[in-house]
């Protein structure tokens, strides 16, 4: 079995933003953006929007 790729979390955001804003979304694309593959996935344990990338950050 493959071993997963590591991640680096650019960024966490809560869960209960307010209704209708995107702050992660609207992270991830900035970085996106600037070139950094960001893509945003959901922390069930902590009930957190992280912004996450497979590439590793200085």
């Amino acid at each position: 079995m493959p071993a997963q790729p590591q991640r680096t979390v650019l960024e966490r955001f809560p869960a209960g933003g307010p209704r209708g804003s995107w702050p992660a979304e609207e992270y991830a694309a900035a970085q996106r953006a600037r070139g950094t593959a960001a893509q945003v996935v959901m922390d069930l344990r902590t009930d957190q929007f992280l912004v996450v990338t497979h590439t590793t950050t200085q």
